[in-house]
């Protein structure tokens, strides 16, 4: 006799888990089991009192702010679990009603009948990277706040510095400010003091992210990526650490579907309308191909920085960038002339860039950790 299924659908919340039960006949029951601890003890519990002699269970929650613990700890039992896409998930137009037993029992409904959609699941030390690549971001942003907040000031104050600022220069242009107001000399040294602490904290998530980096399995395609222009060592390891393994997409425009670079559709009979970008899928790796992209409004060439970055890496890896920078630099220029807005170029350049990311990753072969 066959095994016996059992589909199990989780509410996740930080301290407790609503858990719903489903059968494996797409027509049998589906019940509420109740409420759980979040806790590795409760969850034992839970697979001991479902499991038992020629029963599988598969388990299944929303990607959310709790990580992939539970996907972990469930996965280590000998057990299914996958964490799915919230935003994929079928809802019905009327359903003004939400509550977490209804969502569990949803769940468990919908993983019966296939209709989730499973996000990747990265290991823990691609975790790790991706936190800290995030982390590193993260400081960006506030560099850049605070950037602003200090020019806010100086531009309250009438205080112009008509030159590229944040050089020394600029440094020692705004140590040299007279105000009136003594009290103003304090703002100023306040605000310079937090740039130069975010400043201080982005360069050391750099440097953690340079040492970090040869110990992790998917090194040789960040290696491989700064073969390509825009992509110096930051920018490839923060884009791989966001996508992860590149072999699970089958071809490139599965990649540009998932970074929400193509275009979005409303076709009905003989009509065909197609808008903006669809903005789905990693936020983060499309905001920096797209930062990428920018670079190949100039001619295609290969600086000293570039080469110093290409000189360990196979030829054919070297050929699919240059190629790629070659097409993407033509055809940078070819939109520009039919005057389309500067943005919507620089899009459709990150959407191919996309597909040479994709033919150079597929190039790369990785040792599993």
């Amino acid at each position: 006799m066959a095994d016996r299924i059992t589909y199990v659908g989780l509410d996740v919340h930080k301290e407790s888990i609503v858990v719903a039960v489903a059968s494996g006949d797409l027509r049998g029951e589906v019940r509420e089991y109740g409420r759980i601890a979040n806790t590795p003890t409760a969850l034992d519990r839970l697979l001991r009192k479902l499991g038992g002699d020629g029963v599988s269970l598969r388990f299944c929650y929303e990607a959310g702010p709790c990580g992939y613990g539970i996907q972990r700890h469930v996965s280590a039992q000998g057990h299914e679990c996958v964490v799915v896409a919230p935003s994929l998930i079928p809802r019905r137009t009327g359903d003004r009603i939400k509550t977490d037993r209804r969502d569990a029992a949803s769940l468990a409904k919908l993983h019966r009948a296939g209709e989730l959609t499973a996000v990747w699941v990265p290991d823990a030390w691609h975790e790790a990277m991706r936190d800290l690549v995030r982390a590193r971001l993260d400081a960006v942003h506030s560099l850049r706040r605070a950037r602003q907040q200090l020019s806010g000031f100086l531009l309250r104050q009438g205080r112009h510095y008509g030159r590229p600022a944040w050089t020394k220069l600029h440094r020692r242009w705004l140590a040299g400010l007279n105000f009136e107001q003594a009290v103003h000399h304090i703002v100023l040294e306040d605000y310079i003091a937090a740039v130069e602490a975010a400043e201080t904290r982005r360069d050391r998530l750099t440097t953690q992210i340079e040492a970090m980096l040869p110990d992790w399995t998917l090194a040789p395609v960040v290696s491989a990526l700064q073969t390509m222009r825009g992509m110096a060592l930051v920018n490839a390891a923060t884009l791989i650490a966001e996508l992860g393994d590149l072999s699970r997409f089958a071809n490139p425009r599965q990649l540009m579907a998932y970074l929400g670079l193509v275009p979005s559709e409303h076709s009905s009979g003989a009509s065909v309308k197609r808008g903006g970008i669809t903005k789905t899928g990693n936020g983060a790796a499309r905001r920096l191909l797209i930062e990428a992209a920018w670079s190949y409004r100039f001619p295609a060439r290969i600086s000293r920085e570039l080469l110093l970055r290409q000189e360990n890496q196979p030829k054919p890896i070297r050929d699919i960038a240059w190629k790629g920078q070659v097409r993407l630099c033509a055809r940078y220029r070819k939109l520009a002339r039919t005057g389309k807005p500067a943005n919507v170029v620089t899009t459709a350049i990150a959407r191919e860039l996309a597909g040479f990311v994709w033919a150079i990753a597929r190039r790369v072969t990785v040792t599993p950790g």
